[in-house]
């Protein structure tokens, strides 16, 4: 029952109550403040320690080893680390989206034109809350947990990624350094004896056509040289790039890249859970679990949109009431059955992607055993005829040096031994990056254990 009053409201009384509301508003903002951005590009100075555990101890003193770069790219890859601060942009957004909305307050005040007994100001003052933030929280809050899950493996996906790029480049640079010493040698064999030989035509002993099976040989040493350098150097800046070092770090490596085989029965045993329990599979489970609790939110979207109220008033006789309201959008015309449909869709497009993620998973991984097993192959009938090859070679330069044959039957020969050499370094090479390839694509770091990475992988 209104009631009436001839009393003024106090605008003292006001003023505290817009006050209070002000200061509950204030009081959850954040404030600002500046980020410059840098003028210029910023590289380390120097190799940044990484902190030993009980099982690995990083010393780059004496060269750098394939765990040690692995390592040292995990640690500092540019790309790791802007998607480590992506990481936290998702979970700021999933932060956002499980706060509930703020209630909604309206104040209005009217002034009347005519004066006199009983005759006052009106003034409307109400709080109200939508309701259906309510229904949909538990759904939302799903939605976040698994957008940073997702994130989450997405992370660990690409740091196995990382890992087994800086074990490729470390296994291309040092098959380089031994095509590099390999072809030296020969260059240096060579370099003796057309020496010996140019002497030998200056003292008239030899005729000019003598010469040049070694000189053409020389020159396509000189040639595959200078290709070998221009491919480390790339190599090199490719690794420096990898490791957030600046362009021409010197970086040297020892060791050599010797990954155990891989057993193919086993892991085509293990082949479906291998491959389900990927990080990047798991972050694609993930992603449709949070688009199916989208999905759930749009079907709850259905309904009518309520929102509730109270308020209090005066008008301008100086009658005071008190009040509620009742907000009700009716489902006539839209219905949100567009965004159930969009989301309808999304999902039915995740769950295609997961599907064929698995699919290429295992496909990927067979055809690395099959190449592995081609490779094997390979080496294995390289060894027996580089070895026969080379047994011949020194028969002929014995040969060579009692004049019973020419020098172009023995740069020929040197030719072709050369040339298997090369190729078995290839086929050495091809095995190892394979065998990379097997690891990143099966159990990444599991396989070979370094530094704990920022996330651990669940057991599949």
């Amino acid at each position: 029952m209104p009631c009436r009053s001839d009393s003024q409201p106090s605008p003292r009384r006001l003023r505290h109550v817009a006050a209070l509301a002000l200061a509950a508003v204030l009081a959850g903002c954040s404030s600002y403040s500046a980020k410059p951005l840098a003028e210029a590009p910023a590289f380390p100075a120097a190799l940044p320690a990484v902190p030993a555990t009980d099982s690995f101890v990083f010393n780059a003193s004496d060269g750098l080893d394939v765990q040690e770069v692995a390592v040292l790219a995990l640690a500092q890859n540019p790309d790791l680390r802007l998607a480590r601060n992506a990481r936290r942009l998702t979970q700021a957004q999933s932060f956002a989206a499980g706060l509930l909305p703020d209630p909604a307050f309206n104040f209005s005040r009217d002034f009347p034109d005519a004066t006199g007994p009983g005759i006052s100001s009106a003034f409307l003052l109400g709080i109200g809350y939508s309701v259906n933030a309510l229904l949909t929280r538990p759904a939302t809050l799903e939605a976040g947990r698994q957008d940073l899950q997702q994130a989450r493996l997405a992370l660990l996906w690409q740091e196995w990624q990382t890992i087994a790029q800086a074990r490729l480049l470390y296994v291309r640079l040092q098959a380089a350094e031994a095509k590099r010493a390999l072809l030296e040698t020969q260059r240096a064999t060579l370099e003796a004896r057309y020496g010996r030989a140019r002497q030998a035509l200056d003292q008239g002993l030899l005729t000019l056509d003598v010469l040049t099976p070694d000189l053409a040989a020389l020159q396509d040493l000189t040639r595959q040289l200078a290709d070998l350098r221009r491919l480390s150097s790339q190599g090199r800046l490719d690794l420096d790039a990898l490791l957030g070092l600046a362009p021409g770090t010197a970086l040297p490596l020892q060791g050599s890249a010797d990954f155990a085989a891989i057993d193919p029965t086993a892991i085509r045993a293990a082949l479906p859970r291998l491959v389900a329990g990927r990080p990047d599979i798991q972050a694609l489970r993930a992603g449709y679990a949070a688009q199916d609790a989208r999905y759930r939110i749009a079907l709850l979207n259905q309904f009518p949109a309520l929102t509730l109220g109270v308020q209090r008033a005066r008008d301008t006789s100086n009658t005071y009431t008190s009040g509620f309201g009742i907000n009700l959008a009716l489902p006539l015309l839209n219905g949100n059955r567009g965004e159930v449909r969009v989301q309808d869709a999304t999902r039915d497009k995740l769950r295609a992607e997961y599907q064929q993620r698995l699919n290429t998973g295992s496909f990927d991984i067979e055809r690395l055993l099959a190449d592995q097993a081609l490779t094997q192959r390979q080496i294995a009938e390289l060894e027996p005829a580089l070895a026969t090859l080379r047994a011949t070679r020194e028969r002929m330069r014995s040969a060579y040096a009692a004049r019973y044959i020419d020098a172009a039957a023995l740069a020929s020969l040197e030719t072709a031994t050369l040339a298997k050499e090369i190729e078995l370094l290839d086929a050495r090479q091809a095995l190892q990056e394979q065998r990379v390839g097997l690891l990143a694509l099966t159990g990444g770091p599991r396989f070979s254990p370094l530094l704990p990475t920022e996330t651990d992988l669940p057991p599949p």
